[in-house]
Protein backbone atom coordinates (compact mmCIF):
# COMPACT_ATOMS: atom_id res chain seq x y z
CA UNK A 1 0.00 0.00 0.00
CA UNK A 2 1.21 3.71 -1.02
CA UNK A 3 1.25 5.61 2.63
CA UNK A 4 1.61 8.78 0.52
CA UNK A 5 -1.88 9.06 -0.56
CA UNK A 6 -3.00 7.98 3.08
CA UNK A 7 -5.13 10.24 5.09
CA UNK A 8 -4.16 11.02 8.81
CA UNK A 9 -6.63 8.77 10.29
CA UNK A 10 -5.48 6.24 8.40
CA UNK A 11 -2.09 6.31 9.00
CA UNK A 12 -2.94 7.14 12.93
CA UNK A 13 -4.86 3.87 12.48
CA UNK A 14 -1.78 1.90 11.15
CA UNK A 15 0.77 3.52 13.42
CA UNK A 16 -1.49 1.96 16.20
CA UNK A 17 -1.35 -1.19 14.77
CA UNK A 18 2.33 -0.79 15.13
CA UNK A 19 3.16 -0.42 11.00
CA UNK A 20 6.53 1.37 10.85
CA UNK A 21 5.46 2.47 7.27
CA UNK A 22 2.64 4.15 8.32
CA UNK A 23 5.40 5.71 11.40
CA UNK A 24 7.91 6.13 8.37
CA UNK A 25 5.42 8.38 6.33
CA UNK A 26 3.99 10.51 9.50
CA UNK A 27 7.67 11.34 9.88
CA UNK A 28 8.36 12.46 6.59
CA UNK A 29 5.33 14.73 6.19
CA UNK A 30 5.33 16.48 9.57
CA UNK A 31 9.06 16.14 11.02
CA UNK A 32 10.06 19.55 8.79
CA UNK A 33 7.32 21.86 10.11
CA UNK A 34 8.36 20.72 13.84
CA UNK A 35 11.60 21.67 13.22
CA UNK A 36 10.67 24.65 11.95
CA UNK A 37 8.23 25.08 15.40
CA UNK A 38 11.50 24.07 17.43
CA UNK A 39 14.07 26.05 15.78
CA UNK A 40 12.09 29.58 15.92
CA UNK A 41 11.41 28.71 19.56
CA UNK A 42 15.21 27.40 20.15
CA UNK A 43 17.19 29.12 17.85
CA UNK A 44 19.73 26.58 18.16
CA UNK A 45 19.57 23.46 15.60
CA UNK A 46 20.90 20.86 17.10
CA UNK A 47 18.12 21.36 20.53
CA UNK A 48 15.71 21.78 17.88
CA UNK A 49 16.55 18.35 16.48
CA UNK A 50 16.84 16.53 19.29
CA UNK A 51 13.39 18.15 20.63
CA UNK A 52 11.69 16.71 17.21
CA UNK A 53 13.62 13.70 17.61
CA UNK A 54 11.69 13.02 21.34
CA UNK A 55 8.24 13.94 19.79
CA UNK A 56 8.69 10.90 17.50
CA UNK A 57 10.12 8.76 19.75
CA UNK A 58 7.09 9.32 22.30
CA UNK A 59 5.02 8.68 19.55
CA UNK A 60 6.21 5.34 18.99
CA UNK A 61 6.28 4.80 22.21
CA UNK A 62 3.00 5.32 23.20
CA UNK A 63 1.44 4.44 19.83
CA UNK A 64 -1.05 2.03 21.09
CA UNK A 65 -1.67 3.99 24.15
CA UNK A 66 -2.77 7.39 22.58
CA UNK A 67 -6.15 8.43 21.09
CA UNK A 68 -5.30 11.14 17.94
CA UNK A 69 -8.01 12.71 16.23
CA UNK A 70 -5.60 15.21 14.57
CA UNK A 71 -2.56 14.21 14.10
CA UNK A 72 -1.00 17.44 12.82
CA UNK A 73 -2.45 19.13 15.64
CA UNK A 74 -1.18 16.22 18.51
CA UNK A 75 2.16 16.53 17.24
CA UNK A 76 1.99 20.31 17.18
CA UNK A 77 1.35 20.48 21.10
CA UNK A 78 3.84 17.28 21.47
CA UNK A 79 6.73 19.81 20.53
CA UNK A 80 5.72 22.70 21.84
CA UNK A 81 5.49 21.34 25.13
CA UNK A 82 8.68 19.69 24.54
CA UNK A 83 9.75 23.29 23.96
CA UNK A 84 7.93 24.18 27.12
CA UNK A 85 9.85 21.95 29.56
CA UNK A 86 13.37 22.79 27.68
CA UNK A 87 12.92 26.15 28.54
CA UNK A 88 11.67 25.37 31.75
CA UNK A 89 14.92 23.98 32.11
CA UNK A 90 17.00 25.78 30.80
CA UNK A 91 15.43 28.75 33.29
CA UNK A 92 16.42 26.19 36.13
CA UNK A 93 19.90 25.82 35.47
CA UNK A 94 20.08 29.02 35.36
CA UNK A 95 18.61 29.78 38.78
CA UNK A 96 20.96 27.32 40.44
CA UNK A 97 23.89 28.43 38.88
CA UNK A 98 22.78 31.49 40.40
CA UNK A 99 22.21 29.37 43.94
CA UNK A 100 25.63 28.09 43.32
CA UNK A 101 27.51 31.58 42.88
CA UNK A 102 26.08 33.15 46.15
CA UNK A 103 25.88 29.61 47.89
CA UNK A 104 30.29 29.56 47.43
CA UNK A 105 30.19 33.28 48.25
CA UNK A 106 28.59 32.52 51.43
CA UNK A 107 30.78 29.38 52.08
CA UNK A 108 33.92 30.74 51.49
CA UNK A 109 33.46 34.24 53.50
CA UNK A 110 31.93 33.71 57.29
CA UNK A 111 29.05 36.37 58.17
CA UNK A 112 31.88 38.43 60.20
CA UNK A 113 34.03 38.74 56.86
CA UNK A 114 30.47 40.05 54.96
CA UNK A 115 30.02 42.47 57.38
CA UNK A 116 26.27 43.47 56.30
CA UNK A 117 23.72 42.65 53.13
CA UNK A 118 24.30 46.65 52.19
CA UNK A 119 27.51 46.28 51.82
CA UNK A 120 27.48 42.73 49.51
CA UNK A 121 24.31 44.91 47.71
CA UNK A 122 26.88 47.51 46.97
CA UNK A 123 29.19 45.33 45.89
CA UNK A 124 26.98 43.73 43.66
CA UNK A 125 25.75 47.42 42.11
CA UNK A 126 29.28 48.27 41.76
CA UNK A 127 30.22 44.81 39.43
CA UNK A 128 26.89 45.02 37.57
CA UNK A 129 28.06 48.71 36.70
CA UNK A 130 30.96 47.57 34.65
CA UNK A 131 28.69 45.36 32.84
CA UNK A 132 27.21 46.65 29.19
CA UNK A 133 24.67 48.68 29.68
CA UNK A 134 22.09 46.05 28.08
CA UNK A 135 23.40 43.27 29.97
CA UNK A 136 22.82 45.14 33.67
CA UNK A 137 19.87 46.25 32.64
CA UNK A 138 18.56 42.64 31.71
CA UNK A 139 19.87 41.69 34.82
CA UNK A 140 18.51 43.87 36.87
CA UNK A 141 14.74 43.24 35.50
CA UNK A 142 15.57 39.18 35.76
CA UNK A 143 17.06 39.03 39.32
CA UNK A 144 15.89 42.24 41.12
CA UNK A 145 12.29 43.07 39.44
CA UNK A 146 11.46 38.67 38.79
CA UNK A 147 10.53 39.14 35.57
CA UNK A 148 10.38 36.85 33.06
CA UNK A 149 12.47 36.19 30.25
CA UNK A 150 9.24 36.71 27.81
CA UNK A 151 8.63 39.71 29.77
CA UNK A 152 12.04 40.83 29.89
CA UNK A 153 12.30 39.98 25.69
CA UNK A 154 9.08 41.96 25.29
CA UNK A 155 9.97 45.24 27.16
CA UNK A 156 13.92 45.20 25.86
CA UNK A 157 12.61 44.38 22.41
CA UNK A 158 14.91 41.49 22.19
CA UNK A 159 14.59 38.03 21.48
CA UNK A 160 14.54 35.40 24.24
CA UNK A 161 17.50 33.85 23.26
CA UNK A 162 19.38 37.40 23.54
CA UNK A 163 17.79 37.75 27.22
CA UNK A 164 19.10 34.12 28.06
CA UNK A 165 22.94 35.21 26.86
CA UNK A 166 22.51 38.56 28.89
CA UNK A 167 21.64 36.77 32.02
CA UNK A 168 24.36 34.09 31.56
CA UNK A 169 27.33 36.67 30.40
CA UNK A 170 25.66 39.00 33.51
CA UNK A 171 26.07 35.61 35.73
CA UNK A 172 29.40 34.39 34.63
CA UNK A 173 30.66 38.05 34.95
CA UNK A 174 29.52 38.65 38.76
CA UNK A 175 30.97 35.05 39.84
CA UNK A 176 34.33 36.12 38.54
CA UNK A 177 34.23 39.56 40.07
CA UNK A 178 32.43 39.24 43.23
CA UNK A 179 35.35 36.55 43.85
CA UNK A 180 38.17 39.27 43.38
CA UNK A 181 36.17 41.33 45.18
CA UNK A 182 36.01 39.59 48.55
CA UNK A 183 39.35 38.21 48.18
CA UNK A 184 40.53 42.02 48.24
CA UNK A 185 38.61 42.85 51.12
Amino acid sequence: MILKQVDDERLVLFLQEGKMSAFEEIYRRYWYKLFGIAYHQTGVREEAEELVQEVFLSLWRRRSEVTIRHLDLYLTLAVKNQIYDYIKSRISFRKYQEYLVFQEISQHYGTDEIVNFAELSEAVEKVLSHLPEKSAEVFKRSRFENQSVKEIALCLKLSEKAVEYHITKSLKFLKDNLKAYHSDN
